[in-house]
């Protein structure tokens, strides 16, 4: 449906369908096409508090998969693990109701928006939007947001705002961002990830060269130029292009950079110029990389230097990059952290270091068999950098394991890894060994968190 206009649907209050609709990125969709004046159905596996807020917003769940749900429906939109033979899918195809993807959804919301920014790149997409979420609402911009962790600060991961601005988390797996329209395009790095998807690191440099390929000439890139593959995913595309970086080489680098227990304050140059002074409330060096991202989107769109700084400072993280747990009754300090690639692992680690902790147990549930099959070296070497691993099954998501590997290949080519094959042997390991003074960091993008929240209700 390369005409497909959600706006015409709208409009005309016709009844919209979203099969897998207690998901993050759906869930956000259908509140937006609630307050847009839409008839809203859905169908999804289980009740959660999610499904339970759209139903309180008017729409109408049923928790099961039943080819009578799409019945009466105009339209139908599903998640990409949503395949023709789900049975929703079959009874819409012969009827004839239009099917499309999330992504062509969120796509074609974005054309009803002046300025469209979308933050792509194999890691800290939610953080960088999430950072300019804060820095929008301060100056005023009053943006319309979806991003893909629970962002307190608009209580949750969807912000209802005005026409003017929508900024988007974009990821690239399946192609999904290709179906976008930004008018902003910031691309934080380009690594190699979803290799179930994509067949190697040419592919997905491809991939993004595409979604840079979709601004338009009145639009901007804001490339990190520290990333040799995200500089190559730009290459031939006429276009406004702010880079970004730790060196004077990009239009945007920091200066006076000062880091006390692993948070950064630094001024933000902007080709040569001071923009303005910054202090983060989230920890990391990865962190200032993302604030600077956020700076070049800032001075593309003319965004107030002192507010933009004003909005970075208020934000404090979201769901799951490196929150606190609590503490264990022994005293020490329990963080949660999706990261799940090897570098976003070295990232958070890298920053739990500098946070001058005595010593850093890293609790790590590896995801997919094919991410862990693919980057086992690169696993390892991230690993190295906390002073103890344990290693919990793999977390299958979408796939089976035909491919022979376990947590316990990675555990041991690590010097002291350990192996456990529940989370309940993993809480009694971490009981024996924790002392206070310790960081124990659950990792992953699973449900990894359960062994933290379990550690700190012992008493």
């Amino acid at each position: 449906m390369s005409d497909f206009s959600m706006q015409s649907y709208v409009t005309a209050h016709k009844s919209i369908h979203l099969v897998g609709i207690g998901g993050v990125s759906m869930s956000a969709l259908a509140e937006l096409l609630l307050h847009l004046g839409a008839t809203v159905t859905g169908s999804d596996r289980a009740q959660s508090a999610v499904t339970d807020k759209l139903s309180a917003l008017g729409a109408r769940i049923t928790y099961a998969h039943l080819p009578e749900n799409v019945e009466g429906a105009d339209l139908i939109i599903r998640t990409a693990a949503v395949h023709d033979d789900n049975p929703e899918i079959a009874r819409a195809h012969e009827l004839g109701i239009p099917v499309v993807e999330r992504a062509q959804a969120w796509g074609s919301i974005m054309l009803d928006y002046r300025n469209a920014v979308c933050v792509a790149g194999t890691h800290g997409k939610t953080t960088t939007t999430s950072m300019l979420t804060l820095i929008g609402m301060q100056c005023g911009v009053d943006p319309t947001v979806m991003v893909g962790s629970s962002l307190a600060a608009i209580g949750g991961t969807l912000r209802i705002g005005a026409h003017d601005c929508f900024i988007a988390e974009s990821c690239e797996y399946t192609n999904s961002f290709l179906s976008f329209h930004p008018t902003v395009a910031v691309v934080l790095n380009v690594d190699a990830d979803h290799l179930d998807f994509f067949k190697d690191i040419d592919d997905i440099i491809h991939s993004f060269h595409r979604f840079c390929a979709l601004v338009p000439e009145t639009g901007a890139l804001v490339v990190n130029r520290d990333s040799a593959n995200a500089m190559k995913a730009i290459e031939g595309i006429d276009r406004t292009c702010i880079t970004f970086g730790t060196t004077p080489e990009a239009d945007i680098y920091p200066e006076n950079v000062t880091d006390r227990h692993g948070y950064y304050s630094f001024d933000v140059m902007y080709r040569g110029e001071r923009f303005t002074h910054v202090d983060l409330s989230v920890p990391g060096h990865h962190n200032m990389l993302n604030a600077l991202a956020a700076c070049g989107v800032c001075v593309f769109l003319g965004l107030d230097p002192a507010d933009s700084a004003a909005g970075l400072a208020q934000f404090t993280g979201s769901d799951r990059r490196f929150q606190l747990t609590g503490r264990m009754p022994n005293g020490a300090t329990v963080v949660d952290d999706y990261a799940h690639h090897p570098t976003e692992m070295a990232a958070t680690l890298k920053t739990a270091r500098e946070m001058k902790y005595d010593r850093i147990i890293c609790i790590f549930q590896p995801h997919t068999y094919s991410r862990t099959v693919a980057l086992l070296p690169e696993f390892v070497q991230a690993l190295s950098l906390c002073d103890k691993a344990i290693l919990a099954d793999i977390y299958a998501a979408r796939e089976q394991n035909t491919f022979g590997v376990s947590s316990k290949d990675i555990a041991d080519r690590l010097d002291g890894g350990e192996y456990y094959d529940s989370f309940e042997k993993i809480s009694a390991r971490v009981r024996e060994i924790a002392q206070p003074g310790d960081l124990i960091l659950t990792m992953g993008a699973g449900n990894v968190y359960q062994i933290g929240t379990d550690l700190c209700a012992q008493a």
